[in-house]
């Protein structure tokens, strides 16, 4: 199975054409902005159940809406990866295990835990599962990595503060997955494990809880500022690498390049992927040009959740009072024509991703009515596999005793797929003279083609698990 991030290249450095490009992970905080991030470009999503993520107050998904997602993505060659990054109680193993036996059938692709007992358990009940380390694990070097490695993590998401420098030691000398940041907002704390929330007011960061009291106000001693004003010297501004993406991909060292904002609207999970996709890969498709953001991108970015500043993260720099908001605070609201288009161009009923598809339909006076569907492959989408066909058979085609079917009439029917996940390519009708052919019965055997269809992508996906 052909997937975008397939392309080869040596983990960790070699020349800039051999480059790997990098899977690009967006996030979902409800089912619309897995839509979003689909048709938005995402090679892969991240996303939480109703308990045990790291983000309580996102909307979140129901366990149909995770199944359902599930299917949805892997139809459009799309992962789902489940967030299961908080700690757990001892009472609470077995609702999780009751919770994950339905979505490791559906086909989850992978999950993200903090907790190593979590980690345990999945890779002892639910094996086809992936296991990766999240970010509150707190990797910093080779050898933490190393030791999850042994115990069947095969992606790291290290803590955030490390450099290019240090992520390209370990996943050269740890051989294991590096997923990182490259957009969005910034704990204050080291790599997000913080108890400040939970001792200000009890509730816990990492049972996914945070009440982020770092972006609160407070009053700085000894700062006499203008009327004593409040002062934000917790508030982190939001991490934007844009900028230094080139350096990121060509480094070889990340192999998922992770956008941070399970909390946000879809909107600005489309609007964010839709950036970066472009960005990753025009840097790929020529690695040895010069990298210049379009600043009508800069401006979308900046227009889709708007912080006092920006910052490039821990990338290239340690800490520094220019990656504080400062006098500020972090959020002052979005650009709303710049949400409108983003909207639009992925979040409309127009713009619902679909998968092109060739229509043959046979009406043969004395044979069954026939209708083949057969998925074509389509250049730069994430999984360019053609060729699988389905065909399905109705009733007898019968001659017509007043109206004969008339083949321009069927070919408009059948250009009509509706909320379907298919959209026509190419479409071919052999029809007899004078064959009566009902329209309830096209339509009939559209929607069995389209189920079936769905069904044949979707085993093959099960297939290559």
């Amino acid at each position: 199975m052909k997937r975008r991030t397939d392309s080869k290249g040596s983990p960790g450095g070699g020349p800039y054409s051999c480059i790997r490009k990098p899977e690009l992970l967006a996030p979902a905080g409800e089912y619309e902005g897995l839509v979003g991030a689909v048709a938005a470009g995402a090679d892969a999503v991240y996303l939480g159940g109703e308990r045990f993520g790291a983000r309580a107050y996102a909307r979140n998904f129901t366990q149909e809406e995770l199944i359902r997602g599930i299917r949805f993505a892997h139809l459009h060659g799309v992962r789902i990866y489940l967030t299961l990054n908080t700690m757990i109680k001892e009472r609470e193993y077995p609702e999780l295990s009751d919770m994950l036996a339905p979505l490791d059938r559906a086909g989850l692709d992978g999950i993200i835990v903090q907790d190593r007992g979590v980690g345990k358990l999945v890779r002892e009940c639910f094996p086809r599962v992936r296991i990766h380390a999240s970010t509150q694990m707190a990797v910093t070097g080779v050898y933490g990595a190393r030791w999850l490695k042994e115990r069947g993590i095969v992606r790291v998401v290290p803590a955030r503060e490390l450099s290019l420098k240090e992520l390209s030691v370990i996943r050269r000398e740890a051989g294991v997955e590096i997923e990182a940041f490259i957009h969005g907002a910034m704990c204050y704390s080291y790599s997000g494990l913080c108890l400040y929330s939970s001792m200000l007011g009890g509730r816990s960061g990492n049972r996914g809880r945070c009440a982020g009291p770092c972006r609160l106000p407070y009053q700085v001693e000894g700062e006499t500022g203008k009327g004593n004003a409040p002062a934000y010297p917790l508030s982190l501004r939001d991490m934007c690498t844009l900028p230094i993406l080139d350096r990121i991909v060509r480094s070889g060292a990340v192999d998922s390049l992770k956008i941070e904002g399970r909390m946000k609207d879809p909107v600005y999970t489309a609007g964010v992927t839709a950036v970066y996709r472009r960005a990753v890969d025009r840097i790929c498709e020529d690695p040895e040009a010069p990298w210049v953001p379009a600043e009508e991108d800069l401006d979308t970015l900046k227009g889709l959740y708007l912080r006092t500043d920006l910052c490039e993260g821990y990338y290239e720099r340690h800490n520094g009072p220019s990656m504080i908001t400062g006098s500020t605070p972090g959020y002052v609201g979005s650009d709303e024509e710049i949400k409108r288009r983003t909207a639009g161009r992925y979040l409309s009923a127009e713009s619902r991703p679909r998968l092109g598809v060739r229509v043959c339909l046979t009406a043969k006076t004395g044979e069954p009515l026939t209708l083949s569907l057969e998925r074509t492959a389509q250049r730069g989408e994430r999984d360019e596999r053609g060729g699988v066909a389905v065909t399905v058979t109705g009733p007898a085609v019968e001659p017509a005793s007043r109206h004969a079917a008339e083949r321009g009439q069927l070919m408009a029917q059948l250009d009509r797929f509706g909320g379907s996940d298919y959209r026509p390519e190419a479409i071919d009708v052999d029809l007899s003279e004078n064959a009566f052919v009902p329209a309830a019965a096209v339509n009939a055997l559209r929607r069995q083609a389209c189920d079936e269809l769905t069904e044949r992508i979707l085993s093959a996906w099960e297939a290559d698990r």
